[in-house]
């Protein structure tokens, strides 16, 4: 009787395995049938796949400023899927950075070798000979200044200083593509170098005198000569 009892139970653990396995089976396929009537009728909603073209960079790569070895580099993909207005745009900051930069290496530069040495105050207390090159100059500069600074940049934002009379240059078109390009070049090496003059200067006032010179434009030593 004992062999006959565990022969039963071994049977009926045998079926209850086979039950479970079956509902387990059969609730996995109906899992796999729903997600994928769902993909199914989601697919016949969504959109057309489109094809991964260059069509942005085929339609920048001759752009002004574009030279090799690289060539058309953009590795954030800033250009990625934009219209030539929305390009034309960037370029115009990116110019106008450039011009900016240019200004400040030569207003970091300028100071170390000439100053205008005229009063900044009315009262004479305070004059451009006096003030430090610099970031330090931010502090030592007095408001007066400051109103001198924003309104000869507000000027030229208005008015246009600094252009030809018509506002274009009249040149042949390889000749100004040639300028446009040397401008771009100038004013891409100039922010590298603004930002490298920023460091260097700001890391000078928190450690004086940290790499062993006294004088504040360390890569141009021959004009203090």
């Amino acid at each position: 009787p004992m062999v006959a009892l565990v022969a039963m139970a071994t049977e009926v653990n045998r079926r209850t395995i086979e039950i479970i396995a079956q509902v387990l089976l059969t609730a996995t396929m109906m899992k796999l049938a729903v997600l994928a009537a769902m993909a199914g009728s989601a697919a016949a909603f969504a959109p057309a796949p489109i094809g991964k073209t260059t069509t942005h960079l085929n339609s920048f790569e001759d752009e002004i400023g574009a030279l090799p070895p690289v060539g058309f580099w953009d590795p954030a993909g800033l250009s990625d899927g934009i219209s030539q207005e929305k390009f034309d745009e960037y370029r115009l900051a990116e110019l106008k950075h450039g011009r900016v930069a240019q200004l400040a290496v030569l207003g970091y530069i300028a100071p170390e070798t000439y100053r205008f040495g005229y009063d900044l105050t009315p009262d004479g207390l305070v004059n451009t000979n006096d003030l430090p090159n610099g970031i330090a100059a931010i502090n030592a500069l007095p408001f007066l200044g400051w109103v001198q600074i924003i309104a000869f940049v507000g000027c030229v934002e208005t008015y246009g200083w600094f252009t030809s009379p018509t506002g274009v240059l009249d040149l042949p078109d390889d000749i100004l593509a040639k300028r446009q390009t040397a401008e771009l070049q100038h004013g891409r090496l100039a922010m590298l170098a603004f930002l490298e003059l920023i460091r260097h200067d700001s890391q000078n006032l928190t450690v004086p005198g940290f790499d062993g010179y006294d004088n504040l434009i360390t890569g141009l030593p021959f004009i203090y000569n």
